[in-house]
């Protein structure tokens, strides 16, 4: 069976004037049985009937089956970071590698996309035998990494719940989450992040977070805190009792974060803590 969407290995049946037509080794010379077009400007030097060729099978521009040697991106089932080249009334067209450019449906689009972004999609054949693009990738990605506790990683934000976190594709293929107690700064869809493997749940997916060590993080916390009291002119109106999400939106960390870091710059005699807020010295 010759498949919509995947690369496969072909046979050559019979030549025409405008190319070859590939169909199962089962069937080469046989009247009857599937094949499919690879156009002349695309088939090799020197091939014959019976010959094999691995070909990608998509529809060309008037919806009908066709086969090329060039390769794209992504195939049926798998995701790439892929450029948006134009946004239309029916959706937005991506490159990915081929002739035909790739259309993302509105209805498929996590957030609306623009011209010259990049966005992580996968592929899927739509109602109508078609392949597209969607950013709905969660169902797409594997559970299979070979990371472990500690381990540094990179990946893509393509997702958020208030409720559970910030969804992240590690190296663009695998399951992870910021849980929300970690997502400690607004996280874009799109946006690529570097961070570190809390722990591998059971079912494989990776819990992360973007926060350094404790140690580390105590120190990038103190140094943001100074920062932003001398933009301010050495004044804050925040302090231990302060609400989390009035020190989340100002400081880009937790309340807890917070309270130890200006415990740390306190004890170096950098602040002064008061009930009206912190001081620099």
């Amino acid at each position: 069976m010759i498949e919509l969407g995947i690369k496969q290995k072909l046979y050559v049946d019979h030549e025409t004037n405008f190319g070859v037509y590939l169909c199962e080794e089962k069937n080469v010379g046989k009247k009857k049985g599937e094949s499919i077009l690879l156009p002349g400007k695309q088939v090799p030097a020197g091939i014959k009937t019976g010959d094999g060729i691995e070909v990608f099978v998509y529809k060309d521009s008037d919806d009908r089956p066709i086969a090329t040697v060039n390769m794209p991106e992504l195939t049926l089932g798998e995701v790439a970071l892929l450029p948006v080249l134009d946004v239309t009334k029916i959706g937005a067209f991506l490159g990915w590698g081929l002739e035909k450019d790739l259309l993302l449906p509105f209805s498929e689009q996590t957030i609306k996309v623009k011209k010259g972004e990049k966005h992580l999609v996968g592929l899927y054949i739509d109602k109508s035998e078609r392949l597209c693009a969607t950013m709905k990738i969660y169902d797409f990605l594997r559970t299979d990494s070979a990371y472990k506790k500690g381990d540094l990683v990179t990946g893509t934000v393509f997702g958020k719940n208030p409720e559970y976190g910030v969804f992240v594709a590690v190296d663009n293929r695998y399951h992870g989450m910021i849980p929300k107690n970690e997502a400690v700064k607004n996280l874009a869809i799109g946006e690529t992040v570097r961070g570190r493997v809390l722990d591998v749940r059971e079912d494989g997916k990776l819990n992360l977070s973007i926060r350094e060590k404790s140690y580390i993080q105590m120190d990038i916390d103190s140094e943001k805190i100074m920062k932003k009291l001398e933009e301010a002119g050495g004044f804050l109106p925040y302090h231990d009792k302060s609400l989390p999400e009035d020190i989340k939106a100002m400081f880009g960390m937790s309340k807890n974060e917070f309270k130890r870091a200006i415990g740390r710059l306190y004890k170096g005699h950098k602040i002064i803590i008061s009930e009206k807020g912190i001081t620099l010295v």
